[in-house]
């Protein structure tokens, strides 16, 4: 199966599940159960595990490459215009933070073809992997609830979660967190700015 398959796939099946969910709640369901799930369901992992998926070579990468640095873990399609709207800008802020230890890193849950054409469009410089059924499961893991595209984490060093933002994001949004991040992590571990 395709990942854009898999995707539609996980689309409908999230749908399914909230109007499901919807008419359990709605017929009858006491509170203190409707809490728990809830609970639940905004559960996340708060550390990013290790993944390994290939890069747009096929060459296998892993999350342990980027362990000590802020990752900037973004899941995108090519076909997602929000995903085409907030890709300059990542492409801009890793050029900018690149000497403070800032690494993004791009899951496409996409087919090779349409990601190998807009890195190429797009200029983008960062790692891009190609995702699969088990990124699209990652990305939940990690928060991404209804599995939509796009989705951002952004992650200290030794990968402890400090953002996760569903949709497109803006500079605002994000560059604050990454000046507070570079911060924190100078001080920390004392280590000047790479040049």
């Amino acid at each position: 199966m395709k990942p854009t398959q898999i995707l539609a796939t996980a689309v409908i099946g999230a749908l399914i599940g909230a109007v499901t969910g919807f008419g359990i709640k709605y017929f009858g369901e006491d509170d203190s159960t409707a809490a728990a799930e809830s609970k639940v369901a905004i559960a996340a992992l708060a550390t990013v595990p290790d993944f390994d998926y290939p890069d747009l070579e096929g060459r296998m990468r892993s999350a342990r490459e980027w362990r000590d640095d802020i990752m900037v873990l973004n899941f995108w399609a090519a076909w997602c215009p929000p995903c085409r709207e907030e890709t300059p800008l990542f492409v801009e802020l890793q050029e900018e933070y690149a000497r403070n230890n800032v690494r993004f890193i791009g899951i496409a849950i996409d087919d090779l073809e349409p990601v190998r054409e807009f890195a190429e469009s797009y200029g983008i410089q960062y790692p891009v992997l190609l995702g699969d059924l088990g990124a699209v499961g990652l990305s939940k893991q990690l928060g991404n609830r209804f599995e939509g595209l796009p989705f951002t984490i952004v992650a200290d060093p030794g990968g402890n979660v400090i953002l996760r933002h569903q949709g497109g994001i803006s500079r605002d949004q994000l560059e604050p967190v990454l000046q507070t991040a570079i911060k924190r992590h100078q001080r920390k571990f004392g280590t000047p700015e790479r040049i």
